[in-house]
């Protein structure tokens, strides 16, 4: 019997490398890689909450449909200002914007997880923390601008580099804001059988 099947085939539904990396940091690697890739866009009036909510269901669902043997777990991020949902930047322009908005306030960060099970059985959570930005200097700007870094990062910035310069205080999961929260995301899979360790 191999390790995977006295463990629980997992399938992680995002191409993020960062949720890859977090969970075979907490020694569940996962065996294969299917991004779900559905439209993310917000709907009319949907709250960031629910908006995280509602992506991580739907990605859970569409890769599942392909994993009928395996554990699904999809995750998704949203960073918020107050009750707008920021996008993740796609060009240098609305990555500038999206630092405006962020500079100097608290803003916070919802992470969606639904976890589908080999016999159908679900769970989800959603996990908020708040992040404190400093007051951006216009430099500072420019040369995060300058980085690329904010490329394809829900509001225009990844803790984990660059930016961790730029924000003095969290509370609540550090990894929530990275891309996933590693301890419920365990604590969901163990719920429905995954031998974690």
């Amino acid at each position: 019997m191999t390790e995977t099947t006295a463990r629980g085939r997992l399938v992680l539904a995002s191409a993020s490398p960062r949720r890859r990396d977090l969970l075979a940091q907490i020694g569940i690697p996962p065996d294969t890689i299917d991004p779900a890739d559905i439209d993310e866009s917000p709907r009319r009036k949907e709250l960031p909450r629910e908006l995280a909510r509602r992506l991580a269901r739907e990605k859970a669902e569409a890769v599942a449909a392909r994993h009928a043997d395996a554990f699904v777990l999809a995750a998704d991020t949203v960073v918020a200002r107050g009750r707008r949902p920021l996008p993740k930047p796609e060009d240098r322009a609305e990555a500038e914007h999206c630092l405006k908005l962020l500079s100097g306030a608290r803003h916070r960060v919802y992470g969606g997880m639904r976890v589908i099970a080999p016999d159908g059985r679900q769970a989800e959570r959603v996990i908020c923390t708040q992040v404190a930005f400093k007051r951006l200097e216009a430099g500072e700007v420019r040369a995060y601008l300058d980085s690329g870094e904010w490329a394809g990062k829900a509001g225009g910035y990844a803790i984990q580099d660059r930016a961790a310069a730029f924000i003095p205080w969290i509370n609540g999961s550090y990894s929530n804001v990275v891309g996933l929260p590693v301890c419920q995301a365990r604590a969901l899979l163990r719920g429905l059988g995954l031998k974690a360790p």
